[in-house]
Protein backbone atom coordinates (compact mmCIF):
# COMPACT_ATOMS: atom_id res chain seq x y z
CA UNK A 1 0.00 0.00 0.00
CA UNK A 2 2.44 2.03 0.79
CA UNK A 3 4.46 1.30 -2.01
CA UNK A 4 1.70 2.35 -4.33
CA UNK A 5 1.12 5.32 -2.32
CA UNK A 6 4.65 6.44 -2.89
CA UNK A 7 5.01 5.57 -6.79
CA UNK A 8 1.77 8.00 -7.16
CA UNK A 9 3.50 10.80 -5.41
CA UNK A 10 6.51 10.46 -7.29
CA UNK A 11 4.36 10.50 -10.39
CA UNK A 12 2.33 13.52 -9.19
CA UNK A 13 5.23 15.44 -8.22
CA UNK A 14 7.05 14.67 -11.78
CA UNK A 15 4.15 16.10 -13.49
CA UNK A 16 3.54 19.04 -11.62
CA UNK A 17 7.37 20.01 -12.18
CA UNK A 18 7.05 19.23 -16.13
CA UNK A 19 4.25 21.47 -16.10
CA UNK A 20 5.99 24.16 -14.09
CA UNK A 21 8.81 23.85 -16.21
CA UNK A 22 6.85 23.91 -19.62
CA UNK A 23 4.37 26.84 -18.41
CA UNK A 24 7.88 28.94 -17.58
CA UNK A 25 9.66 28.42 -20.41
CA UNK A 26 6.43 29.36 -22.64
CA UNK A 27 6.40 32.68 -20.90
CA UNK A 28 9.71 33.57 -20.91
CA UNK A 29 9.73 33.11 -24.58
CA UNK A 30 6.78 35.50 -24.96
CA UNK A 31 7.99 37.67 -22.56
CA UNK A 32 11.30 38.13 -24.68
CA UNK A 33 9.99 38.29 -27.54
CA UNK A 34 7.79 41.06 -26.04
CA UNK A 35 10.97 43.21 -24.58
CA UNK A 36 12.75 42.59 -28.13
CA UNK A 37 9.69 44.21 -30.47
CA UNK A 38 8.97 47.14 -27.70
CA UNK A 39 12.55 47.41 -26.52
CA UNK A 40 11.72 46.65 -23.00
CA UNK A 41 14.15 44.69 -20.23
CA UNK A 42 17.04 46.64 -20.37
CA UNK A 43 18.55 48.50 -17.30
CA UNK A 44 17.32 51.78 -16.15
CA UNK A 45 19.06 55.34 -16.77
CA UNK A 46 21.57 55.90 -14.09
CA UNK A 47 20.56 57.14 -10.40
CA UNK A 48 23.53 59.77 -9.54
CA UNK A 49 23.39 61.10 -5.78
CA UNK A 50 26.02 63.74 -4.16
CA UNK A 51 26.15 62.72 -1.40
CA UNK A 52 28.02 65.73 0.17
CA UNK A 53 24.22 67.70 -0.12
CA UNK A 54 22.88 65.18 2.37
CA UNK A 55 25.80 65.12 4.67
CA UNK A 56 25.41 68.87 4.62
CA UNK A 57 22.11 68.97 5.33
CA UNK A 58 21.86 66.64 8.05
CA UNK A 59 24.52 68.34 9.75
CA UNK A 60 22.43 71.56 9.52
CA UNK A 61 19.22 69.83 10.84
CA UNK A 62 21.64 68.38 14.06
CA UNK A 63 22.81 71.81 14.68
CA UNK A 64 19.10 73.14 14.78
CA UNK A 65 18.67 70.48 16.88
CA UNK A 66 21.39 71.24 19.33
CA UNK A 67 20.84 75.24 19.59
CA UNK A 68 16.86 74.44 20.11
CA UNK A 69 17.99 72.52 22.94
CA UNK A 70 21.02 74.25 24.30
CA UNK A 71 18.61 76.64 26.38
CA UNK A 72 15.61 77.73 23.89
CA UNK A 73 15.31 81.27 22.78
CA UNK A 74 16.10 82.64 26.18
CA UNK A 75 19.51 81.56 25.77
CA UNK A 76 19.79 82.98 22.41
CA UNK A 77 18.77 86.16 23.46
CA UNK A 78 21.48 85.97 26.45
CA UNK A 79 24.35 85.00 23.81
CA UNK A 80 23.55 87.50 21.56
CA UNK A 81 23.11 90.48 24.23
CA UNK A 82 26.75 89.39 25.49
CA UNK A 83 28.16 89.46 21.98
CA UNK A 84 27.24 93.17 21.27
CA UNK A 85 28.62 93.65 24.71
CA UNK A 86 31.74 92.72 23.05
CA UNK A 87 31.44 94.05 19.90
CA UNK A 88 30.77 97.61 21.64
CA UNK A 89 33.73 96.99 23.91
CA UNK A 90 35.73 96.28 21.00
CA UNK A 91 36.55 92.71 21.33
CA UNK A 92 36.05 91.26 17.82
CA UNK A 93 37.03 87.63 18.59
CA UNK A 94 34.29 86.28 19.76
CA UNK A 95 32.11 87.74 16.86
CA UNK A 96 34.19 86.83 14.41
CA UNK A 97 33.62 83.34 15.43
CA UNK A 98 29.78 83.03 14.49
CA UNK A 99 29.84 82.99 10.85
CA UNK A 100 32.21 80.34 10.65
CA UNK A 101 29.96 77.88 11.94
CA UNK A 102 26.87 79.38 9.90
CA UNK A 103 29.11 78.49 6.81
CA UNK A 104 29.81 75.23 6.60
CA UNK A 105 25.86 74.10 6.99
CA UNK A 106 24.73 77.20 5.23
CA UNK A 107 23.16 76.66 1.94
CA UNK A 108 25.38 79.35 0.29
CA UNK A 109 28.74 77.74 0.82
CA UNK A 110 27.34 75.01 -1.32
CA UNK A 111 26.85 77.52 -3.70
CA UNK A 112 30.09 78.64 -3.02
CA UNK A 113 32.06 75.26 -3.43
CA UNK A 114 29.64 74.82 -6.62
CA UNK A 115 31.36 78.07 -8.63
CA UNK A 116 34.80 77.16 -7.52
CA UNK A 117 34.29 73.76 -8.55
CA UNK A 118 33.62 75.28 -12.19
CA UNK A 119 35.99 77.93 -11.77
CA UNK A 120 38.79 75.06 -11.36
CA UNK A 121 37.12 73.36 -14.27
CA UNK A 122 37.45 76.82 -16.30
CA UNK A 123 41.22 77.22 -15.31
CA UNK A 124 41.77 73.67 -16.38
CA UNK A 125 40.63 73.96 -19.27
CA UNK A 126 42.54 76.94 -20.42
CA UNK A 127 45.71 75.40 -19.34
CA UNK A 128 46.17 77.13 -15.65
CA UNK A 129 47.87 75.79 -13.25
CA UNK A 130 47.98 72.14 -14.82
CA UNK A 131 50.62 69.84 -14.45
CA UNK A 132 52.15 67.77 -16.87
CA UNK A 133 49.21 65.31 -16.78
CA UNK A 134 46.95 68.15 -17.48
CA UNK A 135 45.24 67.76 -14.28
CA UNK A 136 44.72 70.82 -11.71
CA UNK A 137 47.82 70.46 -9.45
CA UNK A 138 45.32 72.30 -6.34
CA UNK A 139 42.26 70.11 -7.72
CA UNK A 140 40.51 68.11 -5.02
CA UNK A 141 39.88 64.07 -5.80
CA UNK A 142 35.80 63.38 -6.97
CA UNK A 143 35.09 59.81 -5.26
CA UNK A 144 32.31 57.47 -6.49
CA UNK A 145 30.25 55.15 -4.21
CA UNK A 146 29.59 51.94 -6.07
CA UNK A 147 26.89 49.16 -4.35
CA UNK A 148 27.77 45.86 -5.10
CA UNK A 149 25.19 43.58 -2.71
CA UNK A 150 25.79 39.53 -4.28
CA UNK A 151 23.52 36.41 -4.74
CA UNK A 152 24.22 33.26 -6.31
CA UNK A 153 24.21 34.44 -9.93
CA UNK A 154 26.10 37.55 -9.61
CA UNK A 155 22.90 38.91 -10.43
CA UNK A 156 24.22 42.70 -9.76
CA UNK A 157 26.66 42.19 -12.51
CA UNK A 158 24.55 43.79 -15.45
CA UNK A 159 24.38 46.74 -13.15
CA UNK A 160 27.99 46.97 -12.29
CA UNK A 161 29.23 47.25 -15.81
CA UNK A 162 27.05 50.02 -16.49
CA UNK A 163 28.14 51.70 -13.46
CA UNK A 164 31.93 51.28 -14.10
CA UNK A 165 31.41 52.11 -18.15
CA UNK A 166 29.43 55.42 -16.40
CA UNK A 167 32.56 56.14 -13.89
CA UNK A 168 35.75 55.69 -16.72
CA UNK A 169 34.09 57.94 -19.19
CA UNK A 170 34.15 60.93 -16.17
CA UNK A 171 36.91 59.94 -13.95
CA UNK A 172 40.43 61.49 -14.00
CA UNK A 173 42.79 58.68 -13.49
CA UNK A 174 45.76 59.72 -10.61
CA UNK A 175 43.33 61.52 -8.75
CA UNK A 176 39.59 60.21 -8.33
CA UNK A 177 38.57 57.12 -6.89
CA UNK A 178 35.96 54.45 -6.72
CA UNK A 179 34.66 52.58 -3.64
CA UNK A 180 33.42 49.78 -3.74
CA UNK A 181 30.68 48.76 -1.05
CA UNK A 182 30.90 44.72 -1.20
CA UNK A 183 28.61 42.67 0.32
CA UNK A 184 29.04 39.09 -1.44
CA UNK A 185 29.05 35.01 -0.20
CA UNK A 186 30.27 34.12 -3.14
CA UNK A 187 28.09 32.23 -6.34
CA UNK A 188 28.27 30.70 -9.63
CA UNK A 189 32.01 31.31 -11.38
CA UNK A 190 30.93 32.92 -14.60
CA UNK A 191 28.99 35.87 -12.78
CA UNK A 192 31.68 36.23 -10.36
CA UNK A 193 34.11 36.12 -12.94
CA UNK A 194 32.45 38.87 -15.46
CA UNK A 195 32.53 40.87 -11.70
CA UNK A 196 35.89 40.91 -11.41
CA UNK A 197 36.73 41.64 -15.00
CA UNK A 198 34.59 44.20 -15.17
CA UNK A 199 36.49 46.01 -11.89
CA UNK A 200 39.88 44.81 -13.43
CA UNK A 201 38.43 47.73 -16.24
CA UNK A 202 39.21 50.26 -13.61
CA UNK A 203 42.83 49.48 -12.33
CA UNK A 204 43.33 49.16 -15.89
CA UNK A 205 42.73 52.96 -16.58
CA UNK A 206 44.45 53.84 -13.56
CA UNK A 207 41.29 54.32 -11.33
CA UNK A 208 41.99 54.15 -7.45
CA UNK A 209 39.80 51.34 -6.90
CA UNK A 210 39.11 50.45 -2.88
CA UNK A 211 36.80 48.14 -1.77
CA UNK A 212 35.39 47.77 1.54
CA UNK A 213 33.07 45.24 3.21
CA UNK A 214 31.07 45.60 6.19
CA UNK A 215 29.41 41.76 6.25
CA UNK A 216 31.00 39.21 4.11
CA UNK A 217 33.18 39.13 1.03
CA UNK A 218 34.14 35.44 0.57
CA UNK A 219 34.82 33.07 -2.61
CA UNK A 220 33.55 35.05 -5.85
CA UNK A 221 33.04 37.96 -3.35
CA UNK A 222 36.33 37.89 -2.42
CA UNK A 223 37.45 37.21 -5.91
CA UNK A 224 36.33 40.60 -7.01
CA UNK A 225 38.22 42.38 -3.49
CA UNK A 226 41.20 41.36 -4.49
CA UNK A 227 40.77 43.43 -7.66
CA UNK A 228 40.60 46.63 -5.63
CA UNK A 229 44.00 48.46 -4.94
CA UNK A 230 43.11 48.54 -1.02
CA UNK A 231 40.28 46.17 1.10
CA UNK A 232 39.05 47.35 3.92
CA UNK A 233 36.62 45.23 6.29
CA UNK A 234 34.94 45.64 9.46
CA UNK A 235 36.47 44.04 12.24
CA UNK A 236 33.95 40.87 12.01
CA UNK A 237 33.33 40.94 8.76
CA UNK A 238 33.63 37.00 7.00
CA UNK A 239 36.62 37.03 4.27
CA UNK A 240 38.57 34.40 2.16
CA UNK A 241 36.87 31.10 1.84
CA UNK A 242 38.96 30.44 -1.24
CA UNK A 243 37.74 27.43 -3.04
CA UNK A 244 35.90 25.69 -5.15
CA UNK A 245 32.55 23.67 -4.18
CA UNK A 246 29.74 21.46 -6.14
CA UNK A 247 27.27 18.88 -5.40
CA UNK A 248 24.09 16.97 -7.22
CA UNK A 249 21.55 14.92 -5.84
CA UNK A 250 21.36 11.66 -7.81
CA UNK A 251 18.01 9.75 -7.63
CA UNK A 252 18.99 6.88 -10.13
CA UNK A 253 18.63 4.09 -7.86
CA UNK A 254 15.02 5.63 -6.56
CA UNK A 255 13.85 5.43 -9.92
CA UNK A 256 15.52 2.50 -10.61
CA UNK A 257 13.51 0.60 -8.00
CA UNK A 258 10.14 2.45 -9.53
CA UNK A 259 10.85 0.96 -13.45
CA UNK A 260 11.64 4.52 -14.13
CA UNK A 261 13.79 4.84 -16.88
CA UNK A 262 15.95 7.77 -18.29
CA UNK A 263 17.37 8.02 -21.62
CA UNK A 264 20.47 10.49 -21.79
CA UNK A 265 22.45 11.05 -25.16
CA UNK A 266 25.57 12.78 -25.88
CA UNK A 267 28.31 12.91 -28.25
CA UNK A 268 31.49 14.05 -26.62
CA UNK A 269 32.99 11.74 -23.72
CA UNK A 270 32.61 14.20 -21.21
CA UNK A 271 30.15 16.48 -22.60
CA UNK A 272 27.60 15.08 -19.35
CA UNK A 273 29.86 13.93 -16.67
CA UNK A 274 27.37 13.71 -13.13
CA UNK A 275 23.61 13.93 -13.90
CA UNK A 276 20.82 14.13 -11.53
CA UNK A 277 18.75 11.30 -12.90
CA UNK A 278 20.99 8.97 -14.70
CA UNK A 279 23.50 6.14 -13.60
CA UNK A 280 26.86 8.08 -12.59
CA UNK A 281 29.77 6.34 -13.52
CA UNK A 282 33.69 6.57 -11.77
CA UNK A 283 34.86 8.30 -14.95
CA UNK A 284 32.91 10.60 -14.88
CA UNK A 285 33.21 11.44 -10.92
CA UNK A 286 37.11 12.05 -11.80
CA UNK A 287 36.62 14.11 -14.69
CA UNK A 288 34.17 16.24 -12.38
CA UNK A 289 36.31 16.54 -9.86
CA UNK A 290 39.69 17.43 -12.51
CA UNK A 291 37.18 20.01 -13.59
CA UNK A 292 36.83 21.77 -10.05
CA UNK A 293 40.69 21.37 -9.43
CA UNK A 294 40.95 23.53 -12.77
CA UNK A 295 38.72 25.97 -11.15
CA UNK A 296 40.33 26.47 -8.17
CA UNK A 297 44.13 26.39 -9.90
CA UNK A 298 42.49 29.30 -11.86
CA UNK A 299 41.03 30.92 -8.76
CA UNK A 300 44.67 31.41 -7.17
CA UNK A 301 46.24 32.16 -10.28
CA UNK A 302 44.01 35.26 -10.26
CA UNK A 303 44.32 35.93 -6.76
CA UNK A 304 48.22 35.77 -7.34
CA UNK A 305 48.14 38.19 -10.64
CA UNK A 306 46.16 41.16 -7.71
CA UNK A 307 47.03 40.56 -4.56
CA UNK A 308 50.82 38.24 -4.52
CA UNK A 309 51.93 39.04 -1.36
CA UNK A 310 49.46 36.23 -0.62
CA UNK A 311 50.44 33.04 1.00
CA UNK A 312 48.03 30.93 -1.13
CA UNK A 313 49.18 27.58 0.46
CA UNK A 314 48.22 28.45 3.48
CA UNK A 315 45.60 30.05 2.32
CA UNK A 316 43.67 28.75 -0.61
CA UNK A 317 42.07 26.08 1.65
CA UNK A 318 38.18 26.93 1.49
CA UNK A 319 38.33 28.39 4.84
CA UNK A 320 37.61 31.83 5.88
CA UNK A 321 38.52 34.59 8.54
CA UNK A 322 36.94 38.05 10.51
CA UNK A 323 38.33 41.28 9.86
CA UNK A 324 41.17 41.53 12.69
CA UNK A 325 42.83 37.71 11.73
CA UNK A 326 41.86 38.64 7.74
CA UNK A 327 44.31 41.54 8.18
CA UNK A 328 47.03 39.52 10.13
CA UNK A 329 47.24 37.31 7.23
CA UNK A 330 46.85 39.93 4.44
CA UNK A 331 43.77 39.44 3.11
CA UNK A 332 43.02 43.24 3.54
CA UNK A 333 44.68 46.26 4.14
CA UNK A 334 43.24 48.18 6.54
CA UNK A 335 39.92 47.95 9.61
CA UNK A 336 36.98 49.72 8.81
CA UNK A 337 33.38 50.53 7.40
CA UNK A 338 32.01 51.84 4.50
CA UNK A 339 30.50 54.74 6.61
CA UNK A 340 34.23 56.18 7.64
CA UNK A 341 35.26 55.69 4.24
CA UNK A 342 32.40 57.73 2.41
CA UNK A 343 32.65 60.51 5.13
CA UNK A 344 36.24 60.90 4.44
CA UNK A 345 35.68 60.80 1.03
CA UNK A 346 33.27 63.77 1.47
CA UNK A 347 35.59 65.36 3.38
CA UNK A 348 38.40 65.43 0.95
CA UNK A 349 36.11 66.54 -2.40
CA UNK A 350 33.05 65.57 -4.27
CA UNK A 351 31.62 62.07 -3.65
CA UNK A 352 28.96 60.62 -5.92
CA UNK A 353 26.92 57.82 -4.97
CA UNK A 354 25.92 55.55 -8.77
CA UNK A 355 23.12 52.88 -8.70
CA UNK A 356 21.79 51.47 -11.42
CA UNK A 357 18.25 50.25 -11.02
CA UNK A 358 17.04 46.94 -12.93
CA UNK A 359 13.57 46.38 -14.17
CA UNK A 360 11.88 43.99 -11.16
CA UNK A 361 11.31 41.02 -12.85
CA UNK A 362 8.03 38.71 -12.36
CA UNK A 363 7.95 35.70 -10.07
CA UNK A 364 7.96 33.31 -13.71
CA UNK A 365 10.80 35.17 -14.81
CA UNK A 366 12.87 34.88 -11.56
CA UNK A 367 11.90 31.17 -11.57
CA UNK A 368 12.99 30.69 -15.18
CA UNK A 369 16.57 32.20 -14.38
CA UNK A 370 16.72 29.99 -11.50
CA UNK A 371 15.65 26.80 -13.84
CA UNK A 372 18.33 27.81 -16.47
CA UNK A 373 20.96 28.58 -13.55
CA UNK A 374 20.68 25.09 -12.48
CA UNK A 375 20.28 23.81 -16.00
CA UNK A 376 23.69 25.58 -17.25
CA UNK A 377 26.35 26.71 -14.45
CA UNK A 378 25.76 25.06 -11.00
CA UNK A 379 28.50 22.76 -11.29
CA UNK A 380 31.05 25.17 -10.09
CA UNK A 381 30.20 27.55 -7.40
CA UNK A 382 32.64 29.55 -5.87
Amino acid sequence: MWHDYFLFLLKAVTMVVAVVFITVAVVSIISQARQTQVGEGGPRPLRIRRLNEEIESRRKRLREALDRSDGGIKAKVQRLARRLRGKKAGAGPEMAAAPRDADVSSPGSLREAVDTEARVEEDAHSGNGADETGVESGESPRSFVLRFDGDIRASAVDALREEVSAVLQVARPGTDRVLLVLDSPGGMVPGYGLAAAQLARLRTRGIELVAVVDRVAASGGYMMAAVADRIVAAPFAILGSIGVVAQIPNIHRLLKENNIDVELHTAGQYKRTLTLLGENTEAGREKFREEIEQTHELFKQFLNRFRPQLDLDKLATGEHWLGEDALTLGLIDAIGTSDDLILEAIEAGDTYEITQPLKKRGLLARMNASLQSAASEWRQPL
